[in-house]
């Protein structure tokens, strides 16, 4: 089971992540639980070749702190290593994300794990039945270790009836974002990226506005880009997200040379779309050319002004 949460960035624009409920939760549990079992096998059998069979009250010892260490340590490394998947997790289709949507990090997979073990499921959890009725009670279906550590898990695998409408390329910016280094770009600043150009024309122009130019710099920085002038943000993070999904296309489907190879996007003899006879040369400067002059008009023309830009719907 699983519901649309309405979460609530820093800039107090609402988005949308399908939260994992208690089924699909429950599911990766188990296997996380096999895992670990079959963990501890392992460990009680080395212990029993390695120790001699008359020191049961050390075996029993060191049974107990492996037993503690697989789990406790288990979901805080796969969880901080992987950004917020357990093996379980990573089957289901399943990720811990902060109650802000971003990544979680060390702290929080070190709070979750304690306190998995000690409230949720095993020392005082009684086999998982407060971390069954806790999440039951939540909306979000949080246990306590989410709620301590300001978590919530969302599902990755979204059917394709839910999913967003296809992002085009705002025309004119082919070329320039087929230079782009997408490599830098993070997984979840692509994710913001998409859920805000999904609920552009939801969200009021001033909300949109601070909420697009906030996103539209992060992903500049970690491109290494600005964004270009008369450039609006989404049409930015359009461009940024449609160029990604098209080299992934390409790599998927046609063999794709990483951006430095003769003939890919972005290397040398590249021949893709550019700026030449485009609709705005100089609003969207090609990388490291100089802008290109306008045309003059005869004297006493009229010239129109057109937005090339036409926002999502």
């Amino acid at each position: 089971m699983h519901e649309e949460s309405e979460l609530v960035t820093g800039e107090a624009v609402v988005l949308d992540l399908r939260v994992a409920k208690l089924a699909s939760r429950a599911l990766a549990m188990a296997l996380d639980v096999l895992l670990q079992f079959a963990a501890l096998v392992g460990l009680a059998m080395v212990l029993a070749f390695a120790l001699p069979e008359t020191d049961e009250g050390l075996f029993v010892a060191l049974l107990l702190v492996c037993t503690v260490l697989v789990m406790v340590g288990y979901p805080v490394v796969f969880e901080t290593l992987s950004r917020g998947r357990s093996l379980g997790k990573l089957a289901v289709g399943l990720r811990v994300v902060r109650v802000d949507g971003g990544p979680i990090r060390f702290r929080h997979a070190l709070v979750r794990g304690l306190a998995g073990f000690v409230v949720d499921f095993w020392a005082l959890g009684l086999f998982g039945a407060v971390a069954v009725i806790v999440s039951l009670c939540s909306s979000n279906g949080r246990r306590v270790g989410d709620f301590l550590a300001g978590t919530l898990v969302v599902r990755e695998r979204v059917p394709a009836s839910a999913g967003y409408a296809a992002i085009t390329m705002p025309p004119g910016l082919e070329g320039w974002a087929a230079q782009l280094d997408l490599t830098r770009l993070p997984d979840d600043l692509a994710l913001a990226s998409r859920q805000f150009l999904a609920r552009f024309s939801e969200l009021r122009p001033e909300a949109s506005h601070a909420l697009g130019w906030g996103l539209a710099q992060q992903v500049g920085n970690a491109l290494g880009t600005p964004v270009p002038p008369e450039v609006p943000p989404w049409a930015f993070l359009a461009a940024v997200l449609a160029e990604r999904r098209n080299r992934d296309h390409a790599r998927a489907f046609r063999g794709y040379a990483a951006p430095g190879v003769p003939g890919a996007p972005g290397g040398a003899g590249y021949a893709g779309p550019g700026f030449a006879g485009g609709r705005y040369p100089a609003a969207v400067p090609q990388p490291g050319a100089a802008p290109a002059e306008p045309p003059t008009p005869p004297s006493g023309t009229a010239v129109p002004v057109e937005n090339p830009f036409t926002p999502p719907s």
